[in-house]
C-alpha cells in the first residue's frame, strides 16, 4: 500500500501541475467563483458556517473580509505558480482558499466539485521542490499526485452512494434528469427528451460510472488515460446539456495525466537562450524506469 501511495512520479509532473492549479486560482476568482464576494453584503444572520467553520471558529464573512481574501488570494496564487517559496506560498494559497469555499459554502449550498481541488492545494507543498523539464523521480510529489487522484475518484464514488443512500433507487428510474433538463436544458437537452427512455438510462450509466470509477487505478497507463478522457467527456456533455461546470474538479483530475510532456516553459527557455546567443541548459531527464511508476 505504501508503495502505491508513493509511487514516484517526475519532478517536471509537479512542475506542471502545480503551475496549472495555482493559475486556475486567479481564475476562478474571478470567473467561475465570483459571485462569492457577494457575500460580503450579506446579512450576518444568513451565515450558516459547515463544520469545519465552527470547529475553527472562523468569523462571520463581512465585506471587508472577503475583499482582502480576494485581493491577498490572486497575487499569491500567481507567485506560487512560479514554484518559488513553494512551502510558505503553497499553504498561504491552500489556508486561504479553503476560507473562501467556507463562505461560499456556509449559504444553503454545498457544491461538491472543488473538493479535489481542495486536496490539490493541500498536498502540493508537500510536494517538494519541482522544475519543469527535471525528470528525476520524487516520492513526495508522487503522493501529493495520489492523494489528488483519490479525491477526484471519491467525489465520482461517493456522488454514487450519495444518489442511492438519499434518491434510493427512485434516482435511476425517476424523473432526475427530465427536471434537469427542463428547467436549464439547452437546445440539445430538449431534443434528447424526445427519445424515449433516454434520462432513465442515462441516470442508470451515471450511477454505474460512478460506482466503477475507482477501476482507474487497477488497468494499465494506457488505459488510464482512455478512462480519464472519458471522465472529462462526461462532463463536456454535462455543460453541453445542462450548463453545469465541474472545472475545478477536471483541474485536479489533470494529477492522472502525464503532464511532463507538455513542456512550453522548457520551449521558452531554450527560446530565450537562443535569443541570448548562448546554448539552454539541458533539463535532468534521469528517470528510473524501475522507479517512475504511473500515480
Amino acid at each position: 500500500m505504501t508503495r502505491w501511495l508513493f509511487a514516484p512520479v517526475p519532478k517536471a509532473r509537479i512542475a506542471a501541475f502545480r503551475t496549472l492549479v495555482y493559475l486556475f486560482v486567479p481564475l476562478d476568482l474571478v470567473l467561475f467563483s465570483a459571485w462569492i464576494r457577494g457575500h460580503g453584503n450579506l446579512p450576518g444572520s444568513l451565515y450558516r458556517p459547515l463544520v469545519v467553520g465552527r470547529l475553527l471558529h472562523l468569523p462571520t464573512p463581512t465585506h471587508l473580509i472577503v475583499d482582502a481574501i480576494y485581493y491577498t488570494l490572486i497575487p499569491l496564487s500567481l507567485l506560487a505558480a512560479t514554484g518559488r517559496a513553494h512551502r510558505l506560498l503553497g499553504w498561504a494559497v491552500f489556508a486561504l482558499y479553503f476560507e473562501w469555499m467556507i463562505i461560499a459554502m456556509s449559504y444553503g449550498k454545498v457544491d461538491h466539485d472543488r473538493y479535489a481541488l481542495l486536496v490539490a492545494l493541500a498536498v502540493l507543498p508537500t510536494a517538494g521542490r519541482a522544475r519543469h523539464g527535471d525528470g528525476i523521480p520524487t516520492e513526495a510529489g508522487g503522493f501529493a499526485l495520489r492523494a489528488t487522484q483519490i479525491a477526484v475518484i471519491c467525489t465520482y464514488f461517493l456522488a454514487a452512494i450519495a444518489k442511492l443512500r438519499y434518491g434510493g433507487l427512485a434516482w435511476l428510474t425517476g424523473a432526475t434528469l427530465t427536471r434537469s433538463f427542463i428547467r436549464r436544458g439547452t437546445l440539445p437537452a430538449r431534443w434528447l427528451l424526445r427519445i424515449p427512455g433516454f434520462t432513465t438510462v442515462s441516470q442508470v450509466c451515471i450511477v454505474g460510472f460512478e460506482l466503477l470509477s475507482p477501476i482507474v487505478f487497477f488497468v494499465k497507463p494506457r488505459t488510464r488515460y482512455l478512462i480519464v478522457a472519458g471522465f472529462y467527456l462526461f462532463h463536456l456533455l454535462t455543460f453541453c446539456l445542462i450548463t453545469i461546470s465541474f472545472i475545478p474538479h477536471q483541474i485536479a483530475m489533470a494529477g492522472f495525466l502525464p503532464l511532463e510532456k507538455v513542456t512550453p516553459i522548457t520551449w521558452l527557455r531554450r527560446r530565450r537562450a537562443g535569443r541570448n546567443g548562448r546554448t539552454a541548459p539541458a533539463e535532468v531527464t534521469t528517470t528510473n524506469p524501475a522507479t517512475s511508476g504511473e500515480a
